[in-house]
């Protein structure tokens, strides 16, 4: 699949606020500074569609972008939030909850995960919850120009190694590079796929 349009539609705290579930959805989410903004800049090839900064926590909305008319992208706030109050956080793991629980056009969640770093506990829980609520999901592992080949092929490795701790087999996975970008065309054939499977 090929992006040819993608234009910002609405932010908001309030699942009930998104646009109306009447087109597939694809929900990207990982703690903060995984790089999920500029994963999703280079997926659309579009610098600036999502806002992208070096302080965690930029995103703090459900952002949804409507793609080639007939599919939403939606970008959500990190988990493992950044400096912010605990009510805040409070507030945040409400929205995104919500969200995930209520929203009957998920198609998918793409979980990020920094592909440099040995398994975190916060990822495996997240990603183990996701499952027991019955989300589907994939794990995007993104940096991967920040190392060898062989570091991250290890990285992911243990990741994997962790996750089959609880289940049964490893969710469909991508390794990606937003300024090389590494798996752009898998991750888009794979939304593809999703989207002619439920037409």
């Amino acid at each position: 699949m090929k992006i040819t349009s993608s234009q910002f539609v609405i932010s908001n705290t309030d699942y009930n606020k998104c646009p109306k579930p009447d087109l597939p959805e694809f929900a990207f989410i990982g703690r903060s500074n995984v790089g999920k903004s500029s994963l999703i800049n280079m997926l659309t090839d579009k610098s600036k569609l999502a806002k992208t900064s070096s302080k965690p926590g930029k995103t703090q909305l459900i952002n949804h972008f409507i793609i080639n008319s007939n599919w939403y992208l939606v970008d959500l706030p990190g988990y493992g939030w950044a400096k912010v109050s605990k009510s805040e956080k409070i507030k945040w793991k409400i929205m995104i909850n919500d969200y995930f629980i209520h929203r009957k056009n998920l198609s998918l969640a793409f979980v990020l995960i920094d592909s440099r770093l040995d398994p975190q506990r916060i990822d495996i829980e997240f990603i183990n919850n996701l499952g027991e609520s019955g989300i589907p999901l994939a794990l995007i592992f993104t940096k991967s120009d920040k190392q060898t080949k062989n570091k991250t092929d290890s990285s992911i490795a243990k990741f994997k190694n962790e996750l089959l701790k609880s289940w049964d087999e490893v969710p469909p996975y991508f390794v990606t590079s937003a300024e090389k970008h590494t798996g752009k065309k898998e991750v888009l054939n794979y939304i593809g796929e999703i989207i002619s499977s439920i037409k």
